[in-house]
């Protein structure tokens, strides 16, 4: 993308801190810090805030490995969104997306995990952009949505972002994401195959046996999520869920490099971020949903992870957008 837009790749990587042989291979997987330094540094090279919409966009199911084969044979492209979202942990680690279901429409909430660094807007507004572009291709039409959502101020120039998503914009929201109408999700796709829809869904499953037999730690990652807002999480329970015993979860674990108590740090890291970026949500929200039993930890845990206050981070989240962006730094 950065080369089609007439960048000097090399420099960019050269700035961001990538090294080029990371692309060689198409199953590598990037830390989320340097998706997030490299954006920063396309934004910054450029002089261009709205460098994640200038791509053209030319949509390729490969890019969504399987999963993007799956959609395009699904019957409507509500079902395609509900595999993607189901399926994501394939495609990334860094994501999450929620389906929010209504009479008329259905919200897509699109969460990225920026570890230790701001997600740049232009990371977001190039994902957001990419998954309609996606979801346009594979409906054989021009979907017009009934809103895109973005967490930042409106930027100087609207011009490009009504160029890009050509539908009404909701700036400073409570969260990231794009609405559909009902009727237009609920259209027949014009790709849909029973036969290769089946074909892929085995594919699908196949690869994430395999993904989720390899890593133990996605698992635990996603059962920590869904249960901080209940306070701290033990391991002993997360080994419950998963029908491991403890000393079988803390085995697999050591053999993958890490452990429970890192991996509940850094799921309480990213979601912060997620819950940061929400002006209307109050700290000791923040802090109940991170699983703290005062704000006094969420207090220090911040200081921990981003070397500043939650109000401060919050102020720097804020500021990711502007127009040329903060200096690079090794994580």
């Amino acid at each position: 993308m950065l080369g089609d837009v007439g960048l000097d790749v090399a420099a960019v990587l050269a700035q961001a801190g990538v090294d080029p042989a990371l692309m060689a291979n198409p199953d590598n997987r990037a830390p989320t810090e340097l998706v997030s330094r490299l954006w920063r540094a396309a934004a910054e090279y450029s002089g261009n805030p709205a460098i994640g919409l200038l791509s053209p966009h030319v949509p390729k199911p490969g890019n969504f490995d399987i999963v993007g084969y799956a959609m395009l044979t699904s019957p409507n492209l509500r079902v395609a969104i509900e595999n993607f979202a189901r399926h994501l942990r394939l495609v990334s680690d860094a994501a999450s997306i929620e389906l929010d279901f209504k009479d008329a429409s259905v919200t897509l909430h699109l969460r990225l995990f920026g570890g230790r660094e701001p997600i740049p807007r232009q990371r977001m507004e190039f994902d957001l952009l990419t998954l309609l572009t996606f979801c346009r291709w594979v409906a054989g039409k021009p979907i017009r949505p009934l809103g895109v959502y973005l967490v930042w101020p409106a930027p100087a120039e609207i011009a490009p972002f009504e160029i890009a998503f050509q539908c009404p914009l909701h700036f400073e929201a409570d969260f990231n994401g794009i609405e559909f109408a009902r009727a237009d999700i609920d259209t027949k796709l014009p790709g849909f195959n029973p036969g290769l829809a089946g074909v892929h869904e085995g594919l699908v499953q196949q690869r994430l046996a395999a993904f989720d037999g390899a890593s133990v730690s996605v698992k635990i990652r996603e059962e920590i999520t869904r249960r901080l807002a209940g306070g701290e999480p033990r391991r002993e329970e997360i080994a419950r869920a998963l029908h491991l015993s403890d000393r079988t979860l803390t085995r697999r674990l050591n053999d993958e490099g890490t452990s429970f108590q890192k991996l509940l740090d850094e799921t309480r890291c990213d979601l912060a971020q997620n819950y940061l970026a929400r002006p209307n949500m109050t700290l000791a929200e923040v802090a109940y949903l991170l699983g703290f039993a005062d704000q006094s930890a969420f207090f220090r845990a911040c200081k921990r992870w981003f070397d500043s206050s939650p109000g401060q981070y919050r102020a720097r989240l804020g500021g990711a957008g502007a127009s040329r962006a903060p200096s690079l730094q090794r994580v």
